[in-house]
């Protein structure tokens, strides 16, 4: 990889806390910074599959996770570097706050400590409707903190009147951090949420084609875009110059035959109901000599012509279990793949696809589980040890998850568990049966790319 490419111009997009306003600070920036002519990289810290959408949108590009518990640390630059690649920019919205990381693992997984893996300034969205003079303490605190966090300056959110900023810039003058922009109060962006955060954007495109643009104009009218894009050309080169992420393998595996590639389909589920799914994998897949193939269980009533295998991601099939239920169809075809042997693997929203029933109405029926809302949320990262064999790994493999759910799956008999959870508290988890590898655990194949060579060669000889 070119020097030019690790030193790639970067921001990270941070937060004292959650609801300061990163997401709209953030995402408005590399709308803005694209409609300048810039070709611009996004990230997201952590798990989240919902804001990469939006970013997506803001800049033509995937949007890409950098999460250091699930992919581990020394990923992070190469991931980074993979996304960036030919981009003359690339913006990375935090998690939290810019201190928040893993419960019980330091600084692991924060916004701080993705930003000091990239070298990136940091810029912090402070949330100032209910405090003046005390902005510039609060601010204090996070640049001290800790030394290696290069704070190079202030977005003031949620300002409610020409002296309410006055006030503000003088505090902050005087503690020698510069204010790169100041959002008004009555123009926040309305971008929807419910049980699990915003709404998708594939849920609502149009309006959120409208959003972004909105969020766009209202950073481009209340920062200095010249002052943010010279403190990203600031960065300097990535640690390590280590090169990109790939998903090819180093030594081919020996069954792979060229000419087979394209021939064995993996159908990857989509639409509304599934979105939440990481670029990475269906590169994986795709390296692995796969052609991956994207259909919606909403609207498709078969898999896609000459399906060997199956992934079915996140996302919300409780708001479309109607829907879901009524493409009987298509749950028929899902089944008849599982019985065959064929390889499944399914995450957290797959997972409840593939049950004979959620909230009462039919799924696939593929496990002798039932699935319910709940009131409970279930969150957090997990360490997990596959239990036995399975069409995605074999036993003794470590991974680490990210639950993210408000439901509950009551299982019947005759499947083993796929995972055993290490921490925070051992227990099983999940379902293997055949070939069907389902579980509420999202995780990232880039930590294990053998997952996905292994689910491609089970593809040729299931």
């Amino acid at each position: 990889m070119s020097s030019s490419s690790v030193s790639v111009p970067r921001l990270v997009i941070a937060a004292p806390s959650s609801g300061s306003g990163k997401t709209t600070v953030a995402t408005g920036l590399m709308a803005a910074f694209a409609a300048r002519g810039l070709a611009v990289s996004p990230h997201k810290v952590g798990p989240d599959y919902i804001d990469p959408g939006y970013h997506s949108l803001a800049t033509g590009r995937v949007g890409r996770n950098l999460d250091a518990y699930l992919c581990g640390p020394e990923l992070i630059g190469p991931l980074f570097a993979h996304g960036a690649r030919g981009c003359d920019i690339a913006v990375v919205e935090g998690v939290m706050g810019l201190y928040d990381g893993a419960a019980g693992e330091g600084e692991l997984a924060s916004t701080a400590h993705v930003a000091k893996l990239l070298r990136a300034p940091v810029v912090l969205v402070v949330d100032a409707s209910s405090q003046s003079r005390s902005v510039a303490a609060l601010v204090h605190g996070f640049v001290s903190w800790d030394p290696e966090v290069r704070v190079g300056g202030v977005i003031l959110n949620k300002v409610a009147s020409d002296r309410h900023e006055e006030l503000l810039r003088e505090a902050l003058e005087s503690a020698g951090v510069p204010v790169l922009g100041v959002l008004r109060r009555a123009a926040q962006v309305d971008t929807p949420s419910r049980h699990l955060g915003l709404v998708p954007v594939a849920e609502r495109r149009e309006a959120a084609v409208e959003a972004v643009a909105a969020m766009a104009a209202q950073v481009a009218g209340g920062c200095d875009l010249d002052a943010l894009e010279a403190l990203a050309r600031a960065a300097g080169p990535v640690p390590g110059g280590s090169a990109p992420w790939t998903p090819a393998s180093p030594t081919p595996h020996p069954t792979r035959l060229e000419e087979k590639r394209g021939t064995d389909v993996v159908a990857v589920a989509g639409g509304p109901a599934f979105t939440f799914s990481y670029a990475e994998h269906a590169e994986l897949l795709t390296a692995a000599g796969a052609e991956v193939v994207t259909f919606d269980p909403l609207r498709d009533e078969q898999l896609p012509e000459g399906t060997r295998g199956l992934v079915i991601g996140g996302g919300f099939p409780e708001v479309y279990a109607s829907e879901l239920s009524a493409n009987e169809p298509l749950r028929k075809a899902v089944s008849e793949l599982a019985l065959s042997g064929a390889p499944v693997a399914a995450e957290c929203a797959g997972l409840l696809y593939l049950c004979r029933e959620l909230d009462g109405a039919p799924m696939c029926g593929v496990l002798d589980a039932s699935a319910r809302m709940s009131e409970r949320l279930t969150l957090g990262y997990r360490d997990a040890v596959a239990v036995g064999d399975s069409s995605l790994a074999v036993a003794g493999t470590r991974m680490r998850g990210h639950e993210f759910h408000r439901t509950v799956v009551e299982p019947g008999a005759g499947a083993a568990p796929a995972w055993g959870v290490r921490a925070p508290a051992r227990r099983v988890e999940g379902f293997v049966q055949q070939g069907v590898h389902a579980s509420y655990l999202h995780t990232h194949w880039a930590s294990q790319p053998d997952v996905a060579r292994r689910f491609v060669e089970r593809c040729r000889t299931s």
